[in-house]
This record gives structure tokens, C-alpha cells and sequence, in this order.
């Protein structure tokens, strides 16, 4: 299965349509007809559903479009890896990272290190945990940042020096707007917005202690930001990490008994980097060694 096929794959599934497909690509309808048809009998599939003006994928057509999606990144990041030359650091760092304090921290190495190596691009990925782990997993992101535990046998990584902390977002005319820090028996009947993150709803429900199953969960977010308007909107009490971020009319109230926790810069082990990553990963170690010193 060559890449220059999956390129004309992709092109007929963006298009719908195999003549203007054949146009953006620059070659001939029937060049590309045949190809698709060549690499509908080598993977044993039918990839396309015909119709009078339009072409639709079928389900394996659907996932064969996200496969060579994620070909076509893995191959940009392959040129991208071995352009470098010893002369000037080139090439891309690719890092995912969670809605966390710790960015800030993390923003601070990747401006520093762009300060020496200003020829370095940076691709920066938000979303959950579980999002940037499968884009490590499959090679997509080279780093994550992102709440502990950490899989051990799995990752390296370094430990941020931020302290993440938990605490209600609250609407400023709700009654417990005036309270200093919140109690589990202060939330347990209230309507509550959530990660949707599995460790993290874990370590709340631990929290929340003889609470923790009778909780009346209305919405669950992957990002706070959309979350955050229903918050507004008195949907209900949000549950979060403290950022650096403001959202107005709401409020920021730190649990009482603190449910504290650690966020890590982490990479897959026994990886074998671009020269410019690995050279990210030392610069950020010695970075976060000087500032612990």
C-alpha cells in the first residue's frame, strides 16, 4: 500500500467526487478510478458507495480514512525528523497537554529553548489524559503533560514542579459563592459538572468520601472552557483543576480537605527520538533540575 495511493484516497473522500478529486491531484479520472479500484482488491474491501453525483464512504472506507490520516501525519513527522542538519537544530516538537497550571511552567521551558533554537517548530495538542496518551501510543505527539499517576513501565518522565489543586467553580450569586473552601457535604446534593476523565473522576469520588455514590452528575466535560458557560447558566456546580484562567461570573473555591496532585512532562519508553526531541527532553531536565536546586 503506497502513500501516493492513500494521498488519492483521501483526496476522493474529502471530494466526494472522482472528477474533482482527479483535478486537485493532477492527474486523470480514469488514472485514479483505477487506482482506487487496485486498492479496493488489495485490501479485500469495498472502500466507496457510488451514487450519481457523489461518492460515500463505506465503514471500512471510514477507517481506512483515519488510518491514512494518521499515515500521512506519521510520514510529515518522519521528513520532519530527519531534516535536521548538525549545523542549526531544526525539525518539530510535538506535545500534548491537559488544562493544567503547570503549562505555564512547561510554556516557560518551550520559550527558552526556542530562545537558543529558534528554527525548532512547536505543534501544541490539547485535551485529556487519555487523548494524549493514544496520540503518544501511535507516535502522533512525542510528549504529554498531564495529571499522575503516570503508567510506569510504559513512560519516562519528569515531574512538574506545580502543584495542581481541586476546587469548585461556583456562580458568584449561588449561596456557597461566599464560602472559603468546600466541603463533600456541601456539594453531594448539588447538580455537579465534572472531568470526564476516569482517574479523575476516581480520585473525587474518593474525596467525597461516604458521598462519593450518590453523586448527581449533570454534565461531564474532556476541555472546562465549553463546560464553564452551563456553569454560568446554573446548570450546575463545576468541578475543576485551579487554572490561570478567569471565567466570568463564576467563582473559584479550594476544597477543603485538599485533594492535591502533581502533573508530569512524560514520554513513551524506550523511544527512539529526533535528535531535536531528545534535545528538548535534556534541555527540560536540566531546566526543571536548576529551579528545584
Amino acid at each position: 500500500m503506497e502513500l501516493r495511493v492513500l494521498r488519492y484516497f483521501l483526496m476522493v473522500a474529502r471530494e466526494e467526487n472522482i472528477t474533482r478529486a482527479a483535478q486537485a491531484l493532477h492527474v486523470t479520472q480514469p488514472t485514479l478510478s483505477r487506482q482506487l479500484v487496485q486498492l479496493e482488491e488489495e485490501l479485500g474491501v469495498k472502500l466507496f458507495i457510488r451514487k450519481s453525483h457523489r461518492i460515500e464512504l463505506t465503514e471500512e472506507g471510514i477507517l481506512l480514512r483515519r488510518r491514512a490520516q494518521e499515515m500521512m501525519q506519521l510520514s510529515e513527522i518522519i521528513k520532519d525528523e530527519l531534516s535536521g542538519n548538525d549545523e542549526e537544530l531544526t525539525g518539530k516538537v510535538a506535545i500534548g497537554a491537559g488544562e493544567l497550571k503547570s503549562m505555564d511552567q512547561l510554556a516557560d521551558i518551550i520559550a527558552e529553548f526556542h530562545e537558543e533554537h529558534p528554527k525548532v517548530e512547536f505543534e501544541l495538542y490539547s485535551g485529556n489524559v487519555e487523548g494524549i496518551k493514544f496520540q503518544i501510543d501511535q507516535g502522533l505527539l512525542d510528549l504529554g503533560l498531564f495529571i499522575e499517576p503516570v503508567e510506569i513501565e510504559k513512560y519516562d518522565f519528569l515531574r512538574m514542579s506545580q502543584v495542581e489543586r481541586w476546587g469548585g467553580l461556583v456562580p458568584e450569586d449561588h449561596p456557597l459563592a461566599k464560602k472559603t473552601t468546600l466541603k463533600a457535604s456541601d456539594l453531594h446534593q448539588q447538580a455537579l459538572i465534572i472531568s470526564k476523565s476516569t482517574p479523575m473522576r476516581n480520585e473525587l469520588k474518593s474525596w467525597f468520601g461516604e458521598f462519593g455514590q450518590e453523586l448527581n452528575i449533570v454534565n461531564t466535560y474532556n476541555l472546562l472552557y465549553n463546560s464553564a458557560m452551563l456553569m454560568r447558566k446554573n446548570m450546575g456546580l463545576g468541578l475543576s483543576l485551579e487554572l490561570h484562567s478567569h471565567y466570568d461570573g463564576l467563582t473559584f473555591i479550594p476544597l477543603e480537605l485538599e485533594l492535591n496532585l502533581t502533573s508530569v512532562l512524560a514520554w513513551k519508553s524506550n523511544q527512539v527520538f529526533s535528535s531535536t526531541t531528545t534535545k528538548f527532553i535534556e534541555f527540560a531536565k536540566k531546566y526543571l533540575k536548576s529551579i528545584s536546586s
